[in-house]
This record gives structure tokens, C-alpha cells and sequence, in this order.
């Protein structure tokens, strides 16, 4: 609190409600226990006072770009075995890719496809790659929509 100069300008009213509340306890200042410490030295014991730097190893935080794709799986005909094609399609494994849950959607004719989540690294899995590899089980794939597809 002794740090800052004054109170806050009226738009970071979140600081300024926070300095207001501080200042008003001023007069038992004097009685609080505890040692008044340099600013750099609060937090925990191993941290050094970085203070003014701001300097930070982006490595050490990077975010990997992911998204969530819903893809339908359409079958060639209400005769396919489709929990063979759910395994079919779940056994494509990269580095990047995880599946998630599935559903049988009717489309109709009593035709149903399937209906499954996966969720992929940007960097390394695309929508094109996953799309050549479900359409290479020929015998169970007749064609493959992205239904949705989120940035994370």
C-alpha cells in the first residue's frame, strides 16, 4: 500500500475500491503485527525480487493452439457395422489427436452415422489429415463433415 503514490484513477475502480478499503484502516496501522519488509521480499522465501523487469522465459509458458473438432462419419448403408467403425476411426492414433465421446445420429432410411469428438493440437493434426485417414477405411466410410470445429 505504501508503494503506491496515490489512489488509482475512477476507470480501475477495482484498484481504487481496494486502495480506499486499505487507507481506511490507516489509524490501526500502528498496531498490526508483523516486520515491515522491502516490496521485493513478500511472496514466497525462493523468489527473487523481480520487480520492474517483467521479464519472463516464454518457453516455460507457451500455449499450444488446440481445437475441438466434431466430426460425422457417414457409412455407406444401413447394413454397416458401425461399432466396427467406430473402431476403425478411433484406432488413429498422432501425436496431437485425442478422441472423445461418439453417438449414433439417425439420417435416415434407418441409416445412422457416427457422430464423434476429437480434440487436436493445431500444429500437428488437420482436418485434412484426419479426413484421408477416416475415408481410407473404404468398406465401412462412405464420407466425413466436420460438424463443428472450436478453437480452445
Amino acid at each position: 500500500f505504501e508503494a503506491v503514490s496515490g489512489p488509482p484513477p475512477a476507470d480501475l475502480y477495482h484498484a481504487l475500491r481496494w486502495y480506499n478499503h486499505i487507507k481506511s484502516y490507516e489509524k490501526e496501522k500502528a498496531s498490526l503485527p508483523g516486520v515491515k519488509k522491502a516490496l521485493g521480499k513478500y511472496g514466497p522465501a525462493n523468489v527473487e525480487d523481480t520487480t520492474g523487469s517483467g521479464a519472463t522465459d516464454s518457453k516455460d509458458d507457451a500455449l499450444v493452439a488446440k481445437s475441438s473438432i466434431l466430426l460425422d462419419v457417414k457409412p455407406w448403408d444401413d447394413e454397416t457395422d458401425m461399432a466396427k467403425l467406430e473402431e476403425c476411426v478411433r484406432s488413429i492414433q498422432a501425436d496431437g489427436l485425442v478422441w472423445g465421446s461418439s453417438k449414433l445420429v439417425p439420417v435416415g432410411y434407418g441409416i445412422k452415422k457416427l457422430q464423434i469428438q476429437c480434440v487436436v493440437e493445431d500444429d500437428k493434426v488437420g482436418t485434412d489429415m484426419l479426413e484421408e485417414r477416416i475415408t481410407a477405411f473404404e468398406d465401412y466410410v462412405q464420407s466425413m463433415d466436420v460438424a463443428a470445429f472450436n478453437k480452445i
